[in-house]
């Protein structure tokens, strides 16, 4: 029998305010990308848990998740990964300010919608899911907390 295929499971955070998105730029394989605060579920975490967690080690604020925006799944061109990435939006409640921003965080920034859009034009975007997101949340997109649900134990 052949090894099990397993998608990356990630999370990413869609947070807006007063018309802008909140991003981070940090350093890839690839380069130099945007990416929403984001990253990859740990063993025994919920998918809330981890995307509060995620946001607050990559932009120093603490977020507390109110509705999913989607569930996007994408595989590499060159096939090697797969991800499966659960956005929540919601809203920041603090901030953590002498905090350390995660291993490979440059820095955080506000990016209007038009802005977005030309990162993924000209290829800054860390994957086509990050538009995706956005264009979602703009759209309205949005679903209850209870589509999730985490069964401990």
């Amino acid at each position: 029998m052949g090894e099990v295929w397993r998608p990356h499971v990630t999370v990413a955070a869609v947070i807006e305010r007063e018309g802008h998105f909140l991003f981070v730029e940090e350093e890839t394989e690839f380069g130099v990308r945007l990416n929403q605060p984001a990253g990859h579920l740990e063993p025994g975490e919920s998918l809330v848990d981890a995307v509060t967690r995620e946001t607050l080690e990559e932009t120093r604020l603490r977020f507390v998740p109110n509705a999913v925006v989607g569930v996007y799944q994408w595989t590499r061109p060159d096939g090697a990964l797969t991800y499966l990435r659960f956005a929540f939006s919601g809203k920041v409640t603090g901030e953590e300010p002498g905090r350390a921003l995660d291993e490979g965080i440059l820095r955080t920034l506000w990016l209007s919608p038009e802005e977005v859009e030309a990162a993924g034009r000209e290829g800054r975007l860390r994957s086509p899911m990050v538009l995706s997101c956005v264009r979602d949340w703009r759209e309205g997109r949005r679903y209850s907390l209870d589509l999730i649900r985490h069964l401990a134990g």
